[in-house]
């Protein structure tokens, strides 16, 4: 199975605890109704096992995982998110990755297929690149920082930083990015 971080490794044990099946078994079932699509996997599963849109998300992940041999490498997730015309972020994400791991040696780094996200207990950060003009850094905060360029958003992250340049990556955005790994403490 793949190398699950410790939060997605508690839900999927919360899973199959609550239902009995294990993720071979989900697995199987999928396989068998010739389930490929991941929206249709998550429906199959609400619909069926009436798991949460959140459960039936991550399982639906990982059962495309093992279908397909495994999880895509990390390497191979990066180079894909900055391919083509995001291929000039990348020196950003670099800067901001190294930023993040530098914080402490408690940072865990999981790449995702559109973005890289930065824990500790919880999660602290969130880089992602939606265009490719810029760099998005999804931040946890517990209030509104005293930088007007980091604004309140809604979703995995409290707030949200747009990077176009290496500039950008500056001593408030690094006291601000600290502040968010502290709070993940």
């Amino acid at each position: 199975m793949a190398t699950l971080n410790a939060q997605a490794a508690t839900q999927l044990n919360n899973i199959e605890t609550a239902t009995g099946i294990k993720l071979a078994a989900f697995t199987k079932r999928i396989s068998d109704e010739g389930l490929e699509k991941h929206g249709k996997i998550v429906a199959f599963l609400k619909a069926t096992y009436g798991l949460t849109h959140g459960n039936a998300n991550l399982l639906a992940h990982l059962v495309r995982e093992r279908l397909a041999g495994g999880p895509a490498p990390a390497d191979d997730l990066l180079a894909a998110q900055y391919s083509g015309a995001k291929a000039a972020l990348r020196p950003i994400y670099e800067q901001l990755s190294a930023l993040c791991e530098g914080l402490g040696g408690d940072v865990e780094r999981v790449v995702q297929k559109t973005g890289v996200s930065f824990r500790r207990k919880k999660q602290f950060a969130l880089v992602q690149a939606p265009s490719s003009k810029r760099i998005q850094l999804g931040l946890n905060l517990d209030e509104d920082p005293d930088d007007e360029r980091v604004v309140p958003m809604k979703g995995m992250c409290s707030h949200k930083v747009n990077i176009t340049d290496l500039e950008a990556i500056d001593d408030s955005l690094v006291s601000i990015l600290r502040a968010a790994y502290k709070r993940a403490g």
